[in-house]
């Protein structure tokens, strides 16, 4: 006893082992897991409670991350193109040395498709500006030949009464034409505030393009990163595990975007020329539009389709008829044929699971969250299927026989 009172309070190597503070690996899980509970707890309450907020501030989060955001993603669809022009230059220009070839490669790939971009600017974007500069100064023949129209209708079959349809359009139109005009009375705002967000987009452009260029040129230092990174945080039994769900993931979002791209590139010249063939007004807008449109799977063939009806219907109704039979029938041949072929089962979605993916990558991201929607609910969708997989494994459940 004596000794215990001698003992100063001060000194931890002479305190009783009894007394010291033991770590103790189980209840510090339990606390990381009490953690993390309290925290997805208190998040779900603010999405619940807050919905609005809690969009607005992802799209803040996204519109301060959006140059490097695309800068990956121009990587990633440069990234199959440039392995692409390595393996041919490997195969046919006999260039041995790798570094050498890839930055050859990755030259060659910018170049090509800088060069089809300036292309569409130089050719495509006049005739697009055209095009809507003769739809505007055309709408008082449109509304002229709208009314003839139904005025002759009304002589070919005077026992239909057509007058409730020609006096909705008659109402219609005049107003279509007045938002018109008060828009162009307003022009030089509306340029001030086009010509602001076209510089933004530029300039975020040039940052992704450049981001993009790095993330190419140290393609191993990232890959070695991404290694250190999960051999510093995740058990070693889960390594390679882990980098296979990565890659895989990777393929998933890549073959999707490649593949997509090529068959919007494919639908857009097929409308052109068809639109060509069969005479049919304002077939470089159009065809623009359903071929950038046609990336939204689903609802990308009707979101194009609508404007071409529209702009055809004003025009020239029994075109804008035709036009429609065309876009079902191309339609059709992608759904069928072309998308199939070029993509497979890239996706492996439910129809009910791409709509809810498209529906929220919309109201999160505008048109460009419906764009990458898909891919990312593809990749949420494997991750999900290994959780379940690993889960029925473990209590000896055959999942296919469920």
């Amino acid at each position: 006893m004596s000794q215990n009172r001698n003992v100063s309070p001060d000194d931890p190597s002479k305190l009783d082992k009894r007394q010291r503070f033991l770590p103790n690996n189980r209840y510090f899980t339990i606390c990381i897991y009490a953690v993390t509970v309290i925290l997805l707890g208190a998040l779900i309450i603010r999405v619940v409670m807050t919905p609005f907020a809690v969009t607005n501030g992802i799209k803040r989060v996204l519109n301060v991350l959006m140059p490097f955001l695309m800068g990956v993603l121009i990587a990633m669809i440069m990234n199959p193109i440039i392995n692409r022009f390595c393996f041919l230059m490997e195969k046919y220009l006999k260039i041995k040395k790798k570094k050498v070839c890839r930055i050859l490669a990755s030259i060659l790939a910018y170049v090509l498709v800088l060069g089809l971009i300036l292309i569409c600017i130089i050719f495509i974007v006049p005739q697009v500006f055209s095009s809507i500069t003769e739809l505007v100064n055309s709408l008082p023949k449109m509304y002229r030949l709208t009314t003839d129209f139904f005025n002759n209708l009304q002589q070919h079959f005077p026992n239909t009464d057509m007058s409730d349809i020609q006096k909705a359009v008659n109402d219609a139109l005049p107003n279509l034409i007045s938002t018109i005009r008060n828009f162009a009375s307003d022009i030089v705002p509306a340029i001030y505030t086009a010509s602001v967000s076209i510089v933004q987009w530029v300039l975020n452009a040039i940052v992704a393009l450049i981001v993009s260029i790095y993330i190419l040129g140290d393609k191993k230092g990232l890959k070695k990163l991404i290694k250190v990174i999960l051999y510093s945080f995740v058990p070693e039994n889960y390594i390679n595990g882990s980098i296979q769900v990565l890659r895989e993931c990777n393929n998933i979002f890549t073959n999707f975007m490649v593949s997509k791209a090529l068959d919007s590139l494919i639908i857009g010249c097929l409308c052109f020329i068809l639109m060509t063939i069969f005479d049919l007004d304002y077939a470089v807008l159009i065809s623009i539009v359903v071929g950038i449109t046609n990336m939204i799977p689903y609802f990308g063939p009707f979101i194009g389709a609508i404007p071409g009806f529209l702009i055809l219907l004003i025009v020239n109704p029994w075109k804008s008829l035709g036009f429609l039979i065309m876009i079902l029938i191309l339609q059709q041949f992608d759904g069928l044929y072309l998308g199939p072929k070029l993509m497979g089962s890239s996706v492996g979605m439910k129809p009910l699971w791409i709509i809810i993916s498209i529906t929220l990558g919309g109201k999160i991201a505008g048109v460009l969250g419906m764009f990458l929607s898909v891919p990312i609910g593809a990749i949420l969708v494997y991750l999900f299927n290994l959780l379940i997989d690993r889960v029925l494994s473990k209590k000896n459940i055959d999942r296919d026989k469920i």
